[in-house]
């Protein structure tokens, strides 16, 4: 029986398009006809003005041109079929000549001017559903004439759309006909589907001859009304079964009326050439199959008939869609492919003494006087200086090496004096200078530290460091100088590793800071741009050198991002911080003061020193509270979150405000933003954990908090981004004003049914005052947020409050919501219609 009658709804469906497809081929002729006849008509008004010269006559040799005009006294009925037989064939589809010129689409008037008088129609439409469902249920009245007042209902709504196309103040907009009638259909369709398939009221042949009617009924309104009435009536036609609820008659009844329901969208996307229409029809036939799939898991006999509506829904669409104009061969395929895809868902190692040495430098010596006599031996040069620095270290590394220091030594004057004697000649000496001047002492020092006492080291390295220093001075200039930025980074390499040797390792912070210092004053000095980056290098060296502090800042960040209660607990030695990591940080960030210090690295290494300092005051200020129990957790942990995020935030706004050091700003300000997401609303969010935000309404620290985060993004200079986050944090501080004032100083409870229409009201309150706002202060941004807060508010009172309500009130609320959103968006729709300079000059 179920095939049958699914089979009887595809013969139903294939003669629509049959009917249909002759009907589009007369209208088209009527078209054309009447085409020419209003084109005559306008030739002959224009002959007869007195003001317009009538055109001169063609030639009879030369072919009637097609902007000639002929005289006019030329018969009506001649004109026009010879007009006819002259023209080419009309296109398969032609819009009507009257049809309006859309305008271009954008986000306002989508939300403004349509969004909400769709969903006002849907509104009406769900008010009618609900109508017969609760009369029925409720027993006020018998089945017919529930049936009937619920007919009328949707009748009554169409002849509006015909009373609203005809009275002058909605007639300008007619879009409140097309919604309507859009919604007057779908009621009567969904009528229908309770009516015969849920209460059994009407016989199905009746219920079979009713949709028909209704089916012809709507493609008459959207012939009138255009795509927005079709629009309505597949919204209302696809939602009538979840609202009245899609198994209560069976899935037979529910899969013939889909069936129905889909063939006459595809008639009326043929006959319009709506492709749209089609496709959107498709896309819910199969969104529909999915969720049979879904919820029918286990019924064989009922997934067999879902297969049946699948194959014939994939090869209807992919018949109907051609037929609508479509020309995209990836969409025609695309049903076939769902449907199969939909079918198949169905289915289930030197020893080195004296001699050997005295080889090698004697080679490297000869390399050294042939480069002297001829460049071309310079690259042999700088590779002997290469190889002797490699087998250093590789001998200092064996157990005997007495030889080797005094090679090294040798080698240091064979390498460093002819190179800083010659270093006029190229940069190739230079670089034979910095290498046999600091190369040997390095390896020596880093391969075998024991040969010398610490104090020797360093005077070592601070003498090397003035041999590069004074080989950077040589080459002071304004521009880039390979030999000056190599020879001042080695300088200050040896400096700092010179000034080392004479402090405790725990205060190695101390030279690193100085060296930083010193190489941010030669840059100014010297002024090359290469210069401005080097006072990066001893930062980064004094991080490293801190690594078990930093370590310690690392962990604390990390159990403080993991959620962890008590990161007081966490935090490292403050003496251990400061000595090695608050100095360096604090020289670098002085650096920063002059805009061209560290260069292409001012980003990264900047971030990173910004960054720590933070962390560093972050650990100085959780001292203040000292939260280290679940109580004092309690008490005061929330407060002192929002003490350091708007500390971050204001200090981020001011120096935004004040154009200085806009990098910092950025980063404290994002920081305040993340550290409020992350902390206050995701993590350790007031309403899940448990904290005290204080028992005043509105003077509480949650609210105080959301509010002066939105303030500071409001007031930032004009952004996008900025001020969309402002936006959300005012209706956050909305939310969290009804939140404490239903629960108190402790914002976790459940949520209370007046706590729900607190929330509507006050979200409702903040889009209208927006919306006001942008309208009589001209600001796009203000209307475009409040139109968005609007819409959000409208579902929240379509899929949540009205779940609260049954009965009358259901059906009252929603006439009374459909009523007003459609008022809303006519009267923003005056607003829009306004002078197009006015509207631009307020973009």
């Amino acid at each position: 029986m179920t095939a049958f009658t699914l089979l009887l709804a595809l013969g139903v469906g294939a003669a629509f398009f049959g009917v249909l497809r002759r009907l589009t081929i007369v209208e088209q002729e009527l078209r054309r006809v009447e085409s020419l006849v209003a084109r005559l008509e306008d030739r002959q008004a224009r002959a007869a003005s007195p003001l317009v010269a009538p055109a001169p006559a063609a030639p009879a040799a030369e072919p009637m041109r097609e902007d000639a005009r002929p005289p006019a006294r030329v018969v009506a009925a001649e004109r026009i079929h010879a007009r006819a037989a002259e023209a080419p064939p009309a296109p398969a589809r032609t819009a009507p000549v009257d049809a309006p010129e859309r305008a271009p689409l954008n986000l306002e008037l989508l939300i403004g001017g349509r969004l909400p008088i769709w969903i006002g129609g849907a509104a009406l439409v769900l008010a009618g559903v609900f109508l017969v469902r609760y009369s029925i249920e409720s027993g006020l009245l018998g089945p017919g004439t529930r049936t009937i007042l619920a007919a009328l209902f949707g009748l009554v709504l169409i002849a509006a759309s015909e009373a609203a196309w005809r009275f002058p103040a909605t007639a300008e907009d007619p879009r409140v006909a097309q919604v309507l009638a859009g919604a007057g259909v779908a009621s009567l369709y969904g009528t229908l589907y309770m009516a015969a398939a849920l209460y059994h009221l009407i016989a199905p042949l009746t219920a079979f001859v009713l949709v028909v009617l209704v089916t012809a009924a709507a493609m008459g309104l959207a012939l009138r009304h255009g795509p927005p009435t079709a629009v309505m009536a597949l919204i209302g036609g696809f939602v009538a079964p979840l609202v009245a609820g899609f198994d209560a008659a069976g899935i037979a009844p529910l899969l013939v009326y889909l069936a129905l329901f889909i063939s006459a969208l595809f008639g009326l996307a043929i006959h319009r050439g709506w492709g749209w229409l089609a496709l959107a029809a498709s896309i819910a036939g199969f969104g529909w199959i999915n969720f049979l799939i879904v919820a029918l898991a286990g019924r064989e006999g009922d997934l067999s008939a879902v297969g049946a509506f699948t194959m014939l829904l994939a090869a209807c669409a992919s018949a109907a869609l051609p037929a609508t104009g479509t020309r995209n061969p990836w969409l025609r395929l695309a049903p076939l492919v769902a449907g199969f895809v939909q079918l198949l868902a169905l289915a289930p190692s030197l020893d080195f003494g004296a001699l050997a040495w005295s080889f090698y430098l004697v080679l490297a010596a000869a390399a050294l006087f042939l480069s002297w006599r001829q460049a071309l031996y310079l690259p042999a040069a700088l590779a002997a200086l290469g190889f002797l620095l490699a087998l250093e270290g590789l001998a200092l590394l064996q157990p005997e090496r007495a030889a080797t220091p005094i090679a090294a030594l040798i080698a240091t004057l064979l390498f460093a004096l002819p190179g800083h004697a010659l270093t006029a000649r190229g940069r190739g000496w230079a670089a034979l200078a910095l290498g046999g001047t600091a190369g040997p002492l390095l390896v020596a020092q880093l391969c075998a530290p024991s040969l010398l006492a610490s104090a020797a080291w360093g005077a070592l390295d601070l003498l090397a460091a003035a041999g590069a220093a004074y080989l950077a001075w040589r080459h002071k200039s304004e521009t880039d100088d390979p030999i000056l930025t190599a020879a001042s980074l080695v300088a200050g390499l040896l400096a700092a590793l010179g000034l080392a040797q004479f402090v405790p390792d725990a205060w190695l912070g101390v030279p690193l800071a100085l060296v930083v210092l010193g190489l941010t004053a030669w840059a100014r000095l010297a002024r090359a741009p290469s210069l401005f980056v080097l006072p990066a290098l001893p930062y980064l060296a004094a991080l490293v050198a801190a690594w078990s502090p930093l370590g310690g800042l690392i962990e604390l960040t990390s159990t403080s991002l993991a959620g962890d209660q008590l990161p007081w607990l966490h935090i490292p030695p403050l003496a251990d911080l400061f000595r090695a990591l608050a100095l360096p940080t604090a020289a670098l960030l002085a650096t920063m003061l002059d805009p061209r210090m560290l260069g292409r690295a001012r980003r990264f290494v900047g971030s990173i020193a910004i960054g720590v300092g933070i962390l560093l005051v972050y650990a100085l200020a959780k001292q203040v509270l000292a939260i280290g129990t679940p109580e004092r957790f309690v008490t005061f942990g929330f407060v002192e979150r929002v003490m350091l995020t708007q500390a971050c935030l204001a200090a981020g706004w001011y120096l935004l405000r004040s154009g200085r050091l806009p990098s910092l700003a950025s980063v404290l300000l994002g920081l305040g933003l993340v550290r409020l997401v992350w902390f206050d609303l995701l993590l350790l969010n007031p309403a899940i954990v448990l904290q005290q935000v204080g028992p005043f309404p509105l003077f509480n620290a949650a609210v105080l908090h959301a509010a002066l985060a939105a303030f500071w993004l409001w007031t930032l200079p004009r952004h996008s981004a900025a001020r969309a986050g402002a936006a959300l944090l005012t209706i956050a501080a909305a939310m969290v004003a009804v939140r404490q004032a239903t629960h108190g100083s402790v914002l976790i409870g459940p949520i209370s049914t007046l706590e729900n229409g607190g929330y509507s009201a006050a979200l409702l309150g903040v889009a209208l005052f927006w919306l006001w706002r942008g309208i009589t202060a001209s600001v796009y941004d203000l209307r475009i947020a409040g139109l968005a807060l609007l819409t959000l508010v409208t579902f929240k009172v379509f899929l949540v409050d009205a779940a609260a309500l049954d009965g009358v009130l259901r059906i009252l609320s929603f006439l009374a919501l459909g009523v007003v959103l459609i008022g809303i968006s006519w009267a923003y729709s005056r607003f829009l219609a306004r002078p197009a300079v006015a509207v631009a000059g307020e973009q």
